[in-house]
């Protein structure tokens, strides 16, 4: 199964503040790790949403909104897209990561094409196989 491992943002990722070269020394050993154990398939920070804009659809009306946006702890400051076998698997994994106090991370399953049982018609299925092929390709 994959999951995806959502890092909350807090006040210093809102901010911008950057790691400092003991988080990235650590964070990069336990991605080192992941990646020999064949579990992180991606993993990524994200800048503030000061960078940022959303999106609001209401109909064919489309609603730009620049950020920062005010709720800090419903933003995320980075993810993973892990392959594990289990939930357990993936909290026994994120148990280990090098966090402070403070920090809130969220895993949720990723939906596969199986998960959609017979609603998933052949044709939607050989799609999303082809465009997960083409994508994989350009990467």
């Amino acid at each position: 199964m994959r999951v995806m491992v959502i890092v909350k943002a807090n006040k210093d990722s809102e901010a911008g503040v950057l790691p400092d070269q003991k988080i990235l020394t650590e964070m990069g050993k336990f991605n080192e790790q992941l990646t020999k154990a064949g579990v992180m398939l991606a993993g990524e920070g994200l800048q503030p949403s000061s960078k940022g804009v959303r999106v609001k659809f209401d109909g064919g009306k489309r609603t730009v909104t620049d950020g920062p946006f005010a709720e800090t702890k419903e933003l995320i400051a980075g993810f993973w897209i892990w392959q594990v076998k289990s939930k357990d698997e993936a909290i026994a994994w994120l148990k280990r990561a090098p966090f402070d106090d403070g920090f809130e991370v969220e895993i949720r399953q990723v939906f596969e094409a199986a998960d959609f049982g017979p609603a998933l018609e052949p044709e939607f299925r050989e799609q999303e196989e082809r465009l997960r092929a083409r994508a994989a390709k350009k990467r």
